[in-house]
């Protein structure tokens, strides 16, 4: 049966929430939804999600990053954070796993992830790579022990030229560095995770899920794919269709990145 999981920044749910969100969480209506840049404490998502079991890393700073998993599935146990990053870089919202229950027994792993936009030059890049490196111990540690997983949200790194628009102007910026890219590459050929987005997509530029607000980067479609689902191989064949809901216009928008929806032909789903 279809397993359909939603990943995307809100850039702050209060007010995505009152530019429109609530309308299009109510027709897509994902069986999982990763959020990230919630913004927001543990007591103003829930509400938001009656019927959804949510599960929250909010920031020691109050309405910094937040990131969030709502499962329509039951859910049975829940991880926050990531081992190995400095005192500083703990409790920053930006990591939170959830195992749910299939019909089956079996368990799938959903994590909402959210990396730091970071500068070249600064302190913010440094907390940036150590993240992902942080990351890369996790997928390990994952795929070491077989779990059936993915993890969903902002990365803030584009991985190949076919993922920006720009590349050419970006190639000493954060979020096309080397470095930053040569660590998601490890995770795909090294540990054997998938980029399901680029699976599905195939070899073609973007489709992009992030656009500045400045200019005319949204009209122009001078994007960013920088949300992204990263699964294990056995779950990852077991995508079938991809969507980003991209806003008709620019006045209708409510965040700067769009909802990047996956499907999953998933054996042991029972459907709602």
């Amino acid at each position: 049966m279809a397993l359909a999981i939603t990943t995307l920044n809100v850039g702050g749910l209060r007010a995505a929430v009152r530019k429109g969100m609530d309308s299009w969480l109510k027709a897509a209506s994902p069986d999982v939804l990763c959020l990230q840049e919630v913004r927001a404490d543990a007591a103003v998502l829930p509400p938001l999600l009656p019927d959804r079991s949510t599960h929250q890393a909010v920031s020691r700073v109050k309405g910094r990053s937040g990131v969030a998993v709502c499962s329509l599935l039951p859910v049975v146990a829940t991880r926050e954070g990531l081992e190995g990053l400095a005192p500083l870089d703990t409790h920053t919202g930006r990591w939170v796993e959830a195992d749910l229950a299939l019909a089956d027994g079996r368990v799938l792993t959903v994590a909402s992830a959210y990396v730091h936009s970071g500068e070249v030059g600064t302190e913010r890049q440094g907390h940036k790579i150590d993240f992902l490196n942080a990351m890369t111990d996790r997928l390990r540690a994952l795929a070491a022990a077989g779990a059936s997983a993915v993890i969903c949200g902002d990365f803030n790194v584009a991985h190949r030229e076919s993922d920006l628009k720009n590349w050419r102007g970006n190639r000493q910026n954060s979020g096309f560095l080397p470095e930053e890219r040569a660590i998601l590459t490890r995770w795909f050929v090294e540990l054997g995770w998938v980029d399901v987005g680029r699976a599905l997509a195939g070899d073609r530029e973007g489709p992009y899920t992030w656009w500045s607000w400045r200019g005319r980067a949204f009209d122009n479609d001078t994007g960013w794919r920088i949300d992204y689902q990263i699964a294990t191989p056995q779950l990852a064949s077991l995508a079938v269709d991809f969507k980003i809901d991209k806003p008709e216009s620019y006045d209708t928008r409510w965040s700067d990145h769009a909802p990047f929806t996956v499907t999953y032909d998933l054996p042991g789903y029972r459907p709602r």
